[in-house]
């Protein structure tokens, strides 16, 4: 069970984007690092678990003069073997009409774009020389969401997810060249968030089902109506093996994921559920890898709600 924290309180409300919510633990000093988006501005907080927000800031999107200022798509830390960015995507940009979708594998960041492409970017340990490495194009509609889970060095193993408009998932092995292991399709039903977990692809879809699959051959492993209306956003506490889903029905719900040891199959748990009242759910993630604690954001909510294992 889960009780309400104290709120940590805004200067402006979240923008009606899904997964509009990114945290950041940072254990050795007990703190958590939030990032949301509104407009062409991106909000940063640090607080401890119960206390207010130690500091605050907003970043501002520049454009050249005389012309709108973009606005950013999502906000997202990127955690990479010998550094961590906060990356941010806009609707305007060279590369593409907007971006939208980020994750990070080993010293790679993959971001989507509206086109269906995949742009995988090489960041070195240290300076700004980030170089473009790659296009993944197995996409025709917009990209939705990425994950990533650290594949540990083994051979062939699926450590990238990415969908798109049309709920297609595309389960890759990033290295190098990026390998298309798998092909998911989602039957023109929109997958607005997805992640991985032990081999295993979590998604969440517009007609408010989450779907679990066997990443490295798209098998089905079980299908739960969870929310009466889209699912805006997922996240995973790997150490727990639980699952968070926030919807625009205006709740949220706890799964506890296991696998079966005989079959092989996963199984699913549902362990908590919340209701943030008259409130469009559009962003909601843990904020420590054991699933201790978590934070939800809502479009027109001016604070980020959090709570925690009684």
């Amino acid at each position: 069970m889960y009780r309400r924290d104290r709120p940590l309180l805004l200067r402006s409300c979240p923008a009606a984007l899904y997964n509009n919510l990114c945290v950041l633990p940072l254990p050795a000093s007990g703190l958590a690092q939030f990032a949301l988006v509104h407009g062409s501005n991106c909000e940063l907080l640090s607080a401890v678990p119960s206390g207010l927000p130690l500091s605050q800031r907003l970043l501002h999107a520049k454009e050249g003069a005389g012309l709108n200022l973009p606005l950013i798509t999502q906000a997202y830390w990127c955690v990479l073997p010998f550094r961590v960015l906060l990356v941010l995507t806009s609707q305007r940009g060279i590369q593409a009409l907007f971006a939208r979708g980020i994750a990070a594998s080993g010293h790679y960041i993959c971001v989507g774009t509206w086109s269906g492409r995949v742009l995988v970017f090489d960041v070195p340990a240290k300076g700004p020389n980030i170089m473009l490495s790659e296009e993944l194009n197995e996409h025709r509609v917009p990209v939705t969401d990425i994950a990533a889970e650290p594949a540990q060095g083994q051979d062939c193993v699926a450590d990238v997810v990415t969908a798109d408009d049309s709920g297609l998932l595309c389960v890759w092995k990033s290295g190098p060249e990026f390998k298309l292991l798998t092909r998911i399709s989602g039957f023109g039903i929109p997958c607005p968030s997805v992640q991985l977990w032990q081999g295993s692809v979590a998604a969440g879809f517009g007609d408010g089902q989450i779907r679990i699959f066997e990443a490295s051959s798209g098998a089905l492993h079980v299908q739960i109506n969870a929310h009466a209306r889209s699912i805006s956003a997922l996240d995973l506490a790997p150490e727990a093996g639980k699952l968070l889903s926030g919807a625009e029905d205006s709740f949220v719900h706890i799964w506890k994921l296991s696998r079966n040891p005989d079959s092989g199959c996963i199984e699913v748990e549902h362990c908590h559920a919340e209701c943030v009242t008259d409130t469009l759910v559009c962003g909601a993630r843990f904020c420590d890898p054991k699933g201790s604690s978590f934070a939800v954001t809502g479009y027109d909510l001016s604070e980020i709600l959090r709570y925690s294992c009684v």
